[in-house]
């Protein structure tokens, strides 16, 4: 069978499989978040935040692996739902610096304990060495995706 065929069938696509896991991954995550008003793509983001207040609009949309157009609407919308605040830099006005509002930090010890759920979930049945396995396989597949496409693997995950 050439690797042709052997593709034509979705679930044989490492890609594929990929996807469909992702998806179950937001889905899973934002049932959790949702009801505090966190939808998955503003997780992403708050979830960086927590870890570096105040990085750089440039930077924050580098470990979140999206283009900075894409980060623009996602911090307008972080910003009406009271999550963030964006100030220029005081010594290069075309930096942009975000910050987190008291509400977000708040949201953190609250959702947190939601990315552990969802990971016991998803890992239900693996062994320890099995998860080590994957997580290790998947660093390597994200690394050489990007290189491929020359670009810089995002430091930041979903869950």
């Amino acid at each position: 069978m050439s690797d042709t065929q052997f593709y034509a069938d979705p679930t044989n696509s490492i890609g594929y499989l990929t996807r469909i896991a992702f998806r179950s991954f937001s889905r899973a995550l934002e049932v959790r978040t949702s009801p505090h008003g966190v939808s998955s793509g503003q997780w992403r983001f708050l979830r960086v935040l927590w870890r570096e207040d105040g990085i750089t609009q440039r930077e924050l949309s580098r470990r979140v692996g999206m283009r900075e157009p894409t980060t623009v609407i996602a911090l307008k919308s972080l910003e009406r739902s009271g999550f963030v605040t964006r100030r220029k830099s005081e010594e290069d006005r075309r930096k942009v610096h975000v910050f987190l509002t008291p509400q977000a930090k708040a949201l953190e010890a609250v959702l947190l304990p939601a990315v552990s759920e969802v990971n016991a979930v998803a890992l239900a049945g693996l062994t320890q060495a099995e998860i080590e396995t994957l997580r290790k396989a998947l660093t390597l597949v994200g690394r050489n995706l990007a290189a491929d496409v020359g670009e810089d693997t995002p430091t930041d995950s979903v869950a």
